[in-house]
């Protein structure tokens, strides 16, 4: 499935056991010798009440994810349309905590997904620690951490990314967003994932922006982010708080693979 072009390759584990989920994701994520994917996505039972399902992300590189926006919507959508679900709102359990799906729903088809992302954090000494030789940026967590840079050359994402990705300033490494306002009040964004490289869309990073984007006053609480893959519409209500993020998902194909 993806999500504005940010592609996973999702498995239902009520359904098939993944004993081993980081070596799964780099032999699968690879676009030669495997599926080919941004990474792994493991759909599960919530194992506290508070949650209806959940989600564990593993990266190409093996790496474990945080959180994944584009990731969680595909749930969603994969949730209600293949009957495991019949509520249009879903509570999933994250490593960043339970995030509430809305499903926009037409004739049984999940047309686009709300995530509620909670609440930014700008101040996080285990993810960022301010360095002089940083340059201008704007730090942002969502529950994973993104550090949003305004520049009108966005396409500096492939060599400045993976530098600035294990930055001394990252003690756990750090999503990097390349943004610049448009003409038409959209923000034009490319990202590096830490962990993944380049990817057509990232659904935390895009709220980053949007947040950054509010912050130094550049625009308003709500944007059209303009990413490789596609636009997300990302809302930061001052109501409380909490940042909001609706998207498309879409299906690509289904298919079995020997572990």
């Amino acid at each position: 499935m993806h999500g504005a072009g940010n592609d996973y390759i999702y498995v239902n584990t009520l359904l098939y056991h993944v004993p081993e989920p980081e070596k799964a994701a780099i032999a699968w994520s690879d676009r030669h010798k495997g599926i080919g994917s941004d990474g792994l996505v493991l759909i599960g039972k919530s194992p506290v009440p508070e949650a209806d399902f959940s989600m564990r992300i593993f990266n190409a590189d093996g790496s474990e994810a945080m959180m994944c926006g584009n990731a969680s919507r595909c749930i969603g959508k994969y949730l209600y349309e293949r009957g495991l679900t019949t509520q249009k709102q879903i509570r999933l359990l994250t490593l960043s905590g339970i995030k509430t799906l809305e499903l926009h729903v037409e004739d049984g088809d999940v047309k686009s997904v709300t995530v509620d992302m909670l609440s930014p954090v700008f101040e996080n000494e285990e993810q960022f620690v301010s360095s002089r030789d940083m340059g201008l940026g704007v730090f942002v967590s969502m529950g994973n951490p993104h550090y949003v840079i305004f520049t009108d050359d966005v396409d500096q994402v492939g060599e400045t990314g993976p530098k600035l990705e294990c930055h001394i300033a990252f003690p756990q490494r750090c999503n990097i967003e390349f943004a610049r306002m448009e003409a038409d009040g959209t923000i034009r964004t490319r990202v590096w994932e830490r962990g993944s490289g380049i990817t057509q869309a990232c659904g935390t990073g895009a709220c980053a922006t949007a947040v950054a984007v509010c912050l130094t006053g550049k625009a308003g609480r709500r944007a059209q982010i303009v990413m490789d893959g596609g636009t997300l519409d990302i809302e930061w209500r001052e109501s409380d708080n909490h940042v909001y993020m609706t998207g498309p998902a879409e299906f690509v194909f289904d298919g079995e693979i020997e572990l």
